[in-house]
């Protein structure tokens, strides 16, 4: 677990990676900077990253690897406000778990590249995991990614009244800038930061 936390937290996100990356992913550690805000930022590696190997497993063993990180956040963060995100497979990870163990306890989520469909494969779609939270949900999603554009993401949010969606311009599922996009990687990386401190406010606003 890699922990960014102020001396005194209002709200705590707990973030997990991708199937092809780890915590070091630029967006995972940009959103880092939300512990200037008041949030502890908690990032963490699944136990086949950390085991040294290059291949996801099924997602059962996923969600059974983010159960020990949501006990760990239960016992340290007990009173806090609780977001849980991730980007990419670990962002549907965040929203089978707020269904499955916690849809009472979840503030909110924070999709960033939700993986709406295998590239290519449409019809495959895992919409359903995207809709499950019953709490408001930001996707944040790269204007060319193959996974699902922000065109298909808004479609498919359209009647999700809890949903809500940022694209990123130029980008596709990395959030790596197009060489002649409209945003370099600090200009993504604000982008980033700056949706989800205003989402987080927005919800957090009256708690306090």
């Amino acid at each position: 677990m890699f922990i960014s936390s102020p001396e005194r937290p209002r709200a705590v996100l707990l973030l997990g990676h991708g199937a092809g990356g780890g915590v070091d992913a630029p967006d995972l550690e940009a959103l880092t900077r939300l512990s200037r805000d008041r949030t502890a930022v908690l990032r963490f590696e699944q136990p086949w990253r950390t085991a040294g190997k290059r291949v996801a497993p099924a997602p059962a063993r996923l969600d059974l690897g983010w159960q020990a990180a949501r006990a760990y956040v239960r016992e340290q963060f007990a009173d806090l406000p609780l977001f849980l995100g991730g980007r990419s497979a670990g962002a549907r990870v965040a929203c089978r778990s707020v269904v499955a163990d916690a849809p009472d306890e979840v503030a909110g989520v924070i999709a960033l590249s939700f993986p709406l469909h295998p590239p290519g494969r449409p019809e495959s779609s895992r919409a359903a995991e995207l809709l499950g939270p019953g709490c408001p949900v930001l996707v944040i999603q790269g204007e060319r990614d193959p996974f699902g554009t922000p065109t298909e993401i808004a479609t498919t949010v359209a009647d999700a009244p809890h949903h809500s969606m940022v694209a990123v311009p130029g980008c596709a599922h990395e959030f790596k800038p197009a060489k002649r996009g409209p945003l370099d990687p600090d200009g993504v990386a604000d982008l980033l930061v700056t949706s989800v401190r205003e989402f987080l406010d927005d919800l957090l606003r009256g708690r306090e």
